[in-house]
């Protein structure tokens, strides 16, 4: 099985550049921002609480977040690999993934990060906020918020995989072809 997770701060293209990589190499895409949009759009309990977290620009808590994970990874149990999109986010989550893994007898193959400026980030999610009608990219308070969340709680989570030799850097600007035949020249170094 190859897990593969996409990082990067909001914005920075993890969405755009997934539905490629899961059509090329036969992977399941595992967003949990999707799934959590699903519970939101459902108006389920966790849904709720969710939103309340998310529009205020904090992250969703870890054991929520790692037991939907979970149900998700057994309902693909025959998957190819998984490519994780925006999670984990903290060291924790981190962590709590890789003891997952290691209980389903399989591992992160690598960590490819998009790196993209603050700058161009805030400009990609207004834009998105236009016409996607996600209530945290509308307001550039709220999406600077989430980048100091991003700072605080999620990039320590590279310095985790670092220490794994699994992190990877891409350049996160340029056309979206570009982008991602760079993450495709990572990810066949890994595949053998």
């Amino acid at each position: 099985m190859f897990n593969l997770i996409l990082f990067g701060p909001p914005g920075s293209g993890k969405g755009t550049q997934s539905d490629s990589l899961v059509e090329k190499y036969g992977l399941i895409h595992l967003s949990t921002g999707n799934l959590l949009r699903e519970e939101i759009s459902q108006k389920t309990p966790l849904g709720i609480e969710a939103k309340g977290f998310m529009d205020n620009g904090q992250l969703v808590p870890d054991e929520v977040v790692i037991g939907m994970v979970d149900s998700y990874f057994d309902k693909h149990s025959e998957a190819k690999g998984f490519l994780f999109d925006g999670f984990p986010r903290t060291v924790a989550q981190a962590e709590a993934l890789d003891k997952l893994l290691d209980l389903k007898k399989t591992e992160i193959a690598a960590v490819l990060a998009l790196e993209v400026s603050e700058e161009e980030l805030v400009k990609r999610l207004l834009n998105r906020g236009k016409t996607s009608g996600r209530s945290d990219d509308t307001n550039e308070e709220v999406i600077r918020k989430r980048f100091a969340v991003y700072s605080n709680e999620t990039k320590p989570v590279a310095q985790h995989y670092k220490k794994a030799h699994k992190f990877h850097p891409i350049k996160g600007e340029g056309t979206v072809d570009e982008i991602f035949k760079s993450i495709c020249k990572e990810i066949d170094k890994k595949i053998v």
